[in-house]
């Protein structure tokens, strides 16, 4: 498919870059990747098991991901206080089909990375083109 040609790069609206800023946020990927693992989750259950989220970023991310679709939210009234369960949807099950490709293939080609990372770091680039701190 042709993304210019369909116009859906104009106005804000690619497909493309709707997937990229989900995936490459800090919290999304890690609060699918829980859901999958663990099935439907308490806010305090998800939290516990994403030990490095604030309690304050976790209810955005899982706005963000209830908006688009992703997560849903079911509050549970009848008791209190509200028990609120988050789970994946089918939409976000689907959107994690291709995600886990990318992690086999993260997996698969670890030490080949290290050794261009290696390699690149031997030759002097990084003299010339430092990394920003923490990305080295």
């Amino acid at each position: 498919m042709d993304f210019k040609a369909s116009g859906a790069v104009e106005g804000g609206t690619c497909p493309v870059r709707a997937l990229l800023d989900r995936m490459g946020d800090r919290w999304s990927m890690l609060v699918l990747l829980t859901l999958r693992e663990a099935g439907t989750l308490r806010f305090s259950a998800l939290k516990a098991q994403m030990l490095d989220v604030s309690q304050r970023m976790l209810a955005r991310t899982l706005r963000l991901l209830e908006r688009d679709g992703l997560v849903s939210r079911t509050v549970h009234a009848g008791v209190a206080p509200p028990r609120v369960d988050y789970a994946l949807t089918t939409l976000g099950i689907s959107f994690l089909v291709p995600f886990m490709g990318l992690v086999e293939w993260s997996v698969r080609h670890q030490d080949d990375l290290r050794v261009a990372r290696a390699a690149y770091e031997e030759i002097g680039r990084a003299v010339w083109f430092p990394l920003p701190p923490g990305e080295g």
